[in-house]
């Protein structure tokens, strides 16, 4: 039976850690249940909260944040979902762009399992008090899909993918929960080729051969090189 009522302070950390764990789980499954009528924000939070026998203390101690919580502990759960539809495939077997593909899938399939509160929670993320939230959610997705991709990069390059792919999962989102999947998946397939000839470009660049000349050239007057 869950518990509802927070364990006091002097229990021990795992304890509360478990209670907390638990009982915001228990809220977003109401809060996904009635979402669709009562859109998302915090008369949604109460309700899902008050079903669950939550004081409003209760409330401000789980979600102190009121439904940008709930709308962070959502995007969480699909994480999680869409790994583990992924954890049935080896990355290591598939082109780099089929990884990708197959990972913006599995994110947009396993939010579209809660379509409506999806929708709801999509509306609420499009409000300009809440974008940074919505980007940073977005960014948490992308590092998922990328690490189970295989991607190990370090450098500025591990910054640029999860840019890029945030770029594509965004849209990508609002159309598979708007439009349906076929208009997701074309749009998906659309910009991961595009992606794909930027990279393809720009690997033929020397992007640095500029600054490296400059260095060269200072070089040459501080230490009176030949050319």
């Amino acid at each position: 039976m869950t518990q509802t009522t927070p364990p006091d302070e002097a229990a021990p950390e795992s304890m509360r850690g478990d209670w907390a764990d638990t009982t915001e789980q228990a809220v977003l499954d109401a809060a996904v249940a009635r979402a669709a009528d009562l859109g998302w924000n915090g008369r949604l939070v109460r309700s899902a909260c008050e079903v669950n026998g939550l004081s409003r203390g209760d409330e401000e101690l789980l979600l102190p944040n009121g439904a940008r919580d709930l709308a962070a502990l959502l995007s969480r759960r699909h994480d999680a979902r869409a790994l583990e539809a992924l954890s049935a495939i080896d990355a290591g077997s598939l082109k780099i762009r089929e990884r990708i593909a197959q990972a913006v899938s599995a994110r947009l399939e396993a939010g579209a399992q809660d379509l409506e509160a999806c929708r709801r929670c999509a509306g609420f993320l499009a409000l300009p008090t809440n974008t940074d939230l919505g980007l940073k959610l977005a960014w948490e997705s992308a590092d998922h899909l990328w690490r189970w991709a295989g991607d190990t990069a370090t450098d500025q390059n591990h910054y640029s993918k999860r840019a890029i792919l945030s770029g594509i999962l965004v849209p990508a989102m609002t159309m598979r929960w708007f439009d349906g999947r076929e208009a997701a998946d074309a749009f998906v397939a659309r910009r991961i080729e595009n992606v794909m000839a930027f990279e393809k470009w720009k690997a033929g660049k020397d992007f640095d051969a500029p600054l490296n000349r400059v260095i060269d050239a200072l070089s040459r007057m501080r230490y009176g090189a030949k050319a």
